[in-house]
């Protein structure tokens, strides 16, 4: 760790430290304090003067325990860039998630990449009856003679494969369900749960009265962030899978809220 003076005392490397956290915001589009104190080596402190000075100058917004890009409550990483984020997190948390599913569940999952890696852990696991917005969810689930598959209907948005709208709003109301598998585009204390895309966002706000378990799924890159469309408050949500870099107080300060909170192991590699 550095010393008390270190950050200010040496211009050229807060230049060139600042740099390179401009470009990590520029192309990861969220950035988290830890993972900076990490990377350069230095204090909770410097990295906290960092991003003020950065946020000041206009390069990004700082958010509770890091910073995210300037737009970032409203646009969406793409998916493929999500895809590969925390892989090995998104495949654990995927298959810690089917234990809370029994046989004869009815359950609906839902789009992400973090979902999508609970879908492929299922097959051969449960027999059960599976309702979803997601593309690639359901194309991962079809082929297992043991798991009906329901598809809502509505708007086929590009990227994430994913339907919503009024039309499968209105395929939900025609349900009631066990389990809501819902990955989470950000999750705060204060804030609660939110997301990004509008639609969707709404389709969610439908479901969750339908169901009787909420089981939230979200690394740790997810938590800390806030999106711009709010879901739900903490007190929606009975369970949250989640991985080993979440901050311990984070972690307290959820299950506070009275929500069960189960960490996986963290990628070593990062």
């Amino acid at each position: 760790m550095e010393s008390e003076t270190e950050g200010k005392g040496d211009g050229t490397m807060t230049h060139e430290r600042r740099e390179t956290i401009i470009q990590l915001v520029e192309s990861e589009r969220i950035v988290k304090a830890a993972d900076l104190m990490e990377r350069f080596g230095v204090s909770n402190e410097t990295v906290r003067r960092d991003l003020e000075y950065l946020e000041k100058a206009g390069y990004l917004n700082r958010v509770y325990g890091g910073a995210v890009a300037k737009s970032m409550h409203g646009l969406e990483p793409q998916y493929e860039n999500r895809e590969m984020k925390n892989y090995m997190e998104k495949v654990r948390i995927g298959e810690l998630a089917v234990e809370y599913i029994k046989d004869g569940d009815t359950i609906v999952v839902d789009l992400g990449t973090t979902t999508l890696q609970f879908a492929k852990a299922l097959k051969g696991k449960r027999k059960v009856t599976v309702l979803t917005y997601s593309l690639p969810v359901a194309l991962e689930l079809v082929p297992d003679e043991n798991i009906r598959v329901i598809m809502l209907g509505g708007n086929l948005r590009y990227g994430d494969l994913s339907t919503s709208g009024f039309l499968a709003e209105e395929n939900m109301k025609h349900f009631y369900v066990d389990k809501f598998i819902l990955g989470i585009g950000g999750l705060t204390v204060d804030g609660g749960l939110t997301d990004y895309n509008i639609e969707e966002s709404s389709l969610r706000r439908q479901i969750l009265p339908r169901c009787q378990k909420v089981i939230g799924l979200a690394d740790y890159s997810k938590i800390g962030v806030t999106a711009m469309n709010h879901i739900c408050g903490l007190e929606a949500l009975d369970v949250l899978i989640t991985d080993q870099r979440v901050e311990k107080k984070t972690l307290a300060a959820i299950r506070g809220k009275g929500v069960e909170v189960v960490c996986v192991e963290a990628d070593s590699q990062g």
